[in-house]
């Protein structure tokens, strides 16, 4: 299941986020916290009071256990972070204490700070990594009690939580009983919502937000429907080209490509004009560089690579290619076809093929929900007025996820979400080293000493201007 799902309610870390702010954690299994101003260490000490749902008290053993697992056979997110600790050692019976002298990375201390905290008597590390129905045991407000494979797991609120009186879990927990069922498409989902048989829905549809919520629930007050603002950046949603692949591989094929996705003909007839494009992997924060020019401390950090950022984008004039709306843009076709000449390609009949070789233009976009392939349907008859021959393949979630963590696909659908406090997460999506890492999520397998050299200076960053100069840049 969802580690998110576990995370909170079963499994605790030493530190736990406040969501009202950015990145500030307070003290959960850890009642205390120690750093030097240059971050070269982190020291926590154990809550008097912390325990395990079994009884047992949490202690440093299980805290280098937890570590130790995770790095070495948990996602691979784990590695890359804990992978940058020199040393962690138990000073006494409730402290443990990380050297990080080596990382130059200010986040690192809170990002150990969040590491899930697991039993080392209870934990199984040779069958860590296997498929099971048998429920952790974890130090959270719940356990689980009921597991139904495909269909739900429920927790059930744990009356002898050590943790209830704290600080950070006031107001919270309130539910003696929490169930997440599963469905396995959309309309199922919202059909189950509709009946009343779950209590609360985020809709991610502007179709069906525009047109399904008239049933008697809403229409008598069961329901309310209610839209508001959040002021987290609004995270990037689009069709990933998989540049490990050959035929991806020029940058003016990829763009040729852009020029043929018709956003205003798609966000009229399947979302309303509800949808805004998106122009950042910030889009509606002060992390944003679209539309501001490259001020002189973003230049200084890019100046070691030149011409590795477009000039319209350094002068913040650059905004995503504009059609008629008509889904037959004929100027948007033109500036295609300019593209696919510079790459050394050029249509023979209706095909586009590469002209030294005579190889056929093509390739296949992965989806797994039925509004994804209505995407790539819509992108493909696009494509194919080009002479691109595109194949649009739905598969189910489980080789959807299997291919996926292995990079095997051309294009696929996905999403990046982003905070307020970016950090080494920009390793997993970005990274030159994530590129090559089953289960990261560079799946557009980007390798750019530019970017890494970037997210670095976002790390070691003592000041908002310098953070979000990195950011930018």
């Amino acid at each position: 299941m969802p580690a998110a799902n576990i995370r909170g309610y079963v499994v605790e870390s030493l530190l736990a986020r406040g969501y009202d702010e950015p990145f500030t954690l307070y003290g959960l299994i850890a009642d205390s916290v120690a750093t030097d101003p240059g971050r070269s260490h982190v020291t926590f000490t154990i809550h008097p009071k912390a325990r395990f749902a079994d009884g047992k008290a949490i202690t440093p053993a299980d805290v280098i256990f937890s570590f130790d697992l995770l790095r070495d056979h948990g996602r691979p997110l784990f590695g890359i972070y804990y992978g940058k600790v020199t040393k962690v050692q138990a000073i006494d019976d409730r402290t443990v204490r990380f050297d990080l002298a080596a990382s130059d990375d200010r986040e690192l201390p809170l990002i150990l700070g969040l590491m899930p905290i697991l039993p080392k008597h209870a934990t199984d590390a040779a069958t860590f990594e296997d498929t099971s129905f048998s429920p952790l045991t974890g130090s959270g407000p719940y356990r689980v009690s009921a597991v139904r494979p495909g269909e739900s797991v429920t927790f059930t609120r744990d009356p002898h939580y050590w943790g209830r009186d704290l600080p950070i879990n006031r107001g919270l927990w309130n539910f003696d009983t929490v169930k997440f069922d599963y469905y396995r498409d959309g309309n199922t989902y919202f059909e189950a919502f509709k009946k009343g048989l779950y209590d609360l829905r985020v809709e991610t549809d502007p179709g069906r937000w525009q047109t399904a919520y008239d049933f008697p629930a809403l229409r008598d007050g069961s329901v309310v429907k209610e839209a508001f603002p959040y002021g987290l950046p609004k995270g990037m949603q689009g069709l990933v080209f998989n540049t490990r692949r050959a035929i991806f591989a020029d940058v003016r094929v990829r763009e040729a490509i852009l020029q043929l996705f018709d956003f205003e003909w798609i966000n009229h007839n399947y979302f309303f004009d509800l949808y805004q494009r998106t122009a950042s992997y910030f889009d509606g924060c002060d992390l944003s560089a679209h539309g501001v020019a490259a001020n002189a401390r973003e230049r200084e950090l890019l100046a070691p690579f030149p011409g590795v950022v477009r000039d319209d984008i350094m002068a913040g004039v650059w905004t995503p290619p504009v059609t008629d709306g008509s889904g037959r843009d004929r100027k948007a076709l033109r500036r295609a076809f300019d593209l696919f000449a510079q790459a050394g390609y050029g249509l023979q009949g209706t095909q586009l093929v590469h002209r030294a070789s005579g190889r056929p233009f093509g390739f296949e976009i992965l989806t797994t929900t039925r509004d994804q392939e209505r995407l790539g349907l819509a992108f493909a008859r696009s494509l194919r007025r080009a002479g691109i021959n595109t194949q649009v393949r739905n598969v189910d979630a489980t080789q959807f996820e299997r291919r996926r963590i292995t990079f095997d696909f051309d294009m696929m659908d996905y999403r990046w979400e982003q905070s307020l406090s970016p950090g080494n997460e920009q390793l997993f999506y970005w990274g030159s080293e994530a590129a090559d890492q089953p289960g990261s999520r560079n799946y557009m397998g980007v390798k750019s000493k530019a970017i890494d050299a970037m997210i670095a200076a976002m790390l070691r960053a003592t000041e908002r201007p310098d953070f979000v100069a990195a950011t930018r840049a």
